[in-house]
C-alpha cells in the first residue's frame, strides 16, 4: 500500500480551504461560480460560513451585505426542501472584486482557525434526521433574509450570522453539539428582532445608545 496516498484523503479544513481560495486569487475579478469550484466538493455549506464570517467582523461589505443575504436565503430554502443547494444563473456569473475580497477572507480565515478544531462527527442523527434537515434549512433561510434588513443596530448582523455558522459547520461535520448551539442562538436571534419589530422606535434607539455608551474596552 502506497503511505504517500493517505494524505491526500484527509479531508481538509476551513482555513485550509480558504487558504486555496487565496491562493488563487489574482488582481483580476473572480466571478461567483469560479469561488464555489475552488471549494470543490463541500461548496455549498463552506460558502455559507464563508460569507457569514465577515458579518462577525468589523469589516465594511459595501454592495456585499444584500448580495450575501441573497445567496443565504436561496441555499437555506432549498435545503429547507431537502433539494440540491443551487444559484441562479446570473448571481453565479456575478464577479467579485479581490480587493474586496481579499480583506473578507483574510478576516474569514482568523475567524475559522478559532472554531474549527472544535468541530467533529458527534450526535450527528440531529443533522441526518428530515425532519431536523428541514428545520436547519429554514433557520438559515430566516438568518439570510434578517441579514439582508438594513438595520443599523447593534447585533443585527452578528446574531443571524452566527447561527447561519454553527448549522452549516453542523451540516458539514455531521456535528450535533453544532446544530444545538445554532438553534440556541436562532432563538436569541428571533426574541432580538421580536423585540425591535414589536418595540419600533424605542428599542432600536434605546439598543444603540446603550452601546454607544459602552468603552471599547469592555
Amino acid at each position: 500500500m502506497d503511505k504517500s496516498a493517505a494524505p491526500a484523503s484527509r479531508k481538509l479544513r476551513l482555513s485550509e480551504e480558504i487558504d486555496g481560495i487565496l491562493a488563487v486569487l489574482t488582481e483580476h475579478p473572480i466571478r461567483l461560480r469560479e469561488l464555489i469550484a475552488a471549494m470543490q466538493g463541500r461548496a455549498y455549506m463552506l460558502l455559507l460560513i464563508l460569507i457569514s464570517l465577515p458579518f462577525c467582523l468589523p469589516i465594511p461589505l459595501p454592495g456585499l451585505s444584500t448580495f450575501f443575504g441573497t445567496i443565504i436565503a436561496l441555499i437555506g430554502l432549498r435545503l429547507a426542501l431537502r433539494q440540491e443547494p443551487w444559484l441562479p444563473e446570473r448571481m453565479l456569473e456575478t464577479k467579485l472584486s479581490p480587493k474586496t475580497l481579499l480583506p473578507v477572507l483574510t478576516g474569514a480565515r482568523r475567524v475559522a482557525t478559532s472554531f474549527e478544531a472544535l468541530l467533529r462527527p458527534r450526535w450527528s442523527f440531529l443533522v441526518e434526521w428530515p425532519l431536523l434537515h428541514h428545520l436547519n434549512g429554514a433557520m438559515i433561510a430566516i438568518s439570510g433574509f434578517l441579514l439582508l434588513l438594513p438595520l443599523p443596530v447593534p447585533f443585527s448582523n452578528i446574531l443571524p450570522a452566527i447561527t447561519i455558522i454553527c448549522l452549516a459547520a453542523a451540516m458539514l461535520e455531521r456535528d450535533g453539539y453544532f446544530v444545538i448551539l445554532g438553534v440556541i442562538f436562532f432563538i436569541i436571534t428571533v426574541i432580538f428582532f421580536g423585540g425591535i419589530f414589536l418595540g419600533g422606535k424605542e428599542v432600536v434607539s434605546w439598543i444603540t445608545n446603550y452601546f454607544s455608551q459602552v468603552p471599547p474596552g469592555d
